[in-house]
């Protein structure tokens, strides 16, 4: 539980990410069925959750010891 507590942002950046993902999806998705990221929900859904994962980890201060 306080690894949940540390790292808040990033986990909420993750939640985002992957809600994001899987809307764009579904929303846009790709019709051709070729795009790498796009042709499933999973994929899209993994890759925003990395991406979100990624983004809000970078504004996460370090602690100073």
């Amino acid at each position: 539980m306080s690894f949940l507590i540390k790292h808040k942002l990033t986990v909420l950046g993750i939640l985002a990410g992957a809600a994001g993902g899987y809307l764009y999806y579904h929303f846009i998705g790709c019709t051709s069925g070729s795009c790498p990221i796009t042709s499933q929900p999973v994929n899209s859904t993994l890759y925003g959750a990395m991406m979100g994962g990624l983004l809000s980890s970078s504004f996460q201060k370090e602690e100073k010891k």
